[in-house]
């Protein structure tokens, strides 16, 4: 507050002595200055690089729980960003902040945004991105869902499965390339066909370093096992690559209970009255369709 006050003082005076700088924090935990200034800053253990080519639009802030809403522009000028990392989504999310500084003085500063990238768009050169203000997090549901299928990431606080369970899963490197959607790989166990259908594969080197992709299906391979990703890699994946991949979980009872052990943490509602109760009647030897069927595996636990 302090920086803040020296600075309001300052304009008082009529000094144009201002420049803005930008600070970008990936989730790898990257960090990189920039300023509009023709010279480099230094505050908060972070070189802020001038003549970067980034700018920003006019900030509107709004009265209650409205988004803040800014554009940043840039050229690709500084060798720190690339449109490769862009593309490969490494500033997916990533904080941004915002100051007004003294030049002259970079400890007289006030904060003017704090947030998130949004939308990165780019093109001939340059990128455009969405700045969403700290208010952005209010408009994410939160809570439960009262459904029959589990509300919880597979290996999270309230799951309970242990990912570092060699059933569970596994490292491997890629041996060989499809494109940008499948591999295959030779894990050093053995597997039920299907087991990481629905998991997460997290590259741990190679140019997808950091990044997570989806299993689509996983099917064996001769001696190995081919897996085919939801999405294409970021970037190019090369033989050697190497990555973590998890077991699948569709989120229903009967997959807890068989393959995890784990139906005492699961967290859905599996034996739910279902739609067809609302309009069902009396009737001899009716079996009530799907959801008896539910009530018939409750009763067999």
């Amino acid at each position: 507050m302090a920086g803040a006050e020296t600075l309001k003082a300052r304009l008082a005076e009529g000094a144009t002595r201002l420049a803005r700088c930008w600070e970008i924090c990936r989730k790898d935990g990257t960090r990189l200055g920039f300023t509009d200034h023709d010279c480099a800053l230094e505050f908060d253990g972070l070189v802020f690089e001038a003549n970067a080519g980034l700018d920003a639009g006019t900030l509107e802030r709004s009265i209650g729980l409205s988004v803040d809403n800014v554009q940043a522009v840039g050229a690709l000028r500084s060798d720190r960003v690339s449109e490769a990392d862009i593309l490969a989504g490494r500033y997916d999310g990533a904080e941004v902040r915002q100051w007004l500084v003294d030049w002259s003085d970079p400890d007289a500063r006030l904060e003017l945004f704090r947030g998130s990238l949004g939308e990165i768009r780019t093109g001939s050169g340059r990128f455009e991105a969405e700045l969403r203000g700290l208010s952005e997090a209010l408009n994410h549901p939160v809570g439960r869902a009262y459904l029959k299928t589990c509300d919880r990431e597979l290996g999270d606080a309230k799951c309970g499965v242990d990912l570092d369970d060699p059933r569970f899963s596994t490292l491997g490197a890629v041996a060989e390339v499809g494109d940008r959607r499948a591999l295959t790989f030779y894990p050093g166990a053995e597997f039920d066909p299907g087991w990481f259908e629905g998991g997460a594969l997290t590259w741990t080197d190679g140019a997808n370093a950091g990044l997570d992709g989806l299993v689509r299906a996983d099917r064996a391979s001769g001696a190995g096992r081919e897996l085919t990703l939801w999405a294409e890699a970021k970037a190019g994946i090369r033989p050697g690559d190497r990555f973590r991949v998890v077991a699948g979980c569709d989120k229903h009872i009967r997959t807890c209970r068989a393959k995890f052990a784990n139906a005492l943490n699961f967290r859905g509602f599996p034996y739910m009255p279902g739609d067809d109760w609302v309009t069902a009647y009396p009737r001899q030897g009716a079996t009530g369709g799907e959801t008896a069927r539910y009530w018939a595996e409750a009763r067999d636990e």
